[in-house]
């Protein structure tokens, strides 16, 4: 999670990225990047590496973010 935090300012997203987040957390005109920096850096988020990319689960939520890229792939609701 240390890396995540230190490499905060790289975390990264595509248009196609920001119009998936948007749509899948209801976001609506808000800033994606910076909404899941914020989530990112929140004391309360649990993150895990498997592979290839990092998954942060906060509020209902679980962002996935490439580990080397640092590109935001998707961010979702968490179905209980």
């Amino acid at each position: 999670m240390n890396v995540l935090i230190e490499n905060l300012e790289r975390i990264h997203t595509t248009e196609m990225g920001v119009e998936r987040i948007r749509r899948n957390l209801g976001l609506g005109e808000q800033d994606v990047v910076a909404w899941c920096r914020e989530k990112i850096q929140d004391s309360r988020a649990e993150a895990e590496r498997r592979g290839k990319n990092w998954y942060i689960r906060i509020d209902g939520c679980e962002i996935t973010v490439n580990a080397y890229s640092y590109t935001i792939i998707t961010a979702h609701r968490i179905k209980e």
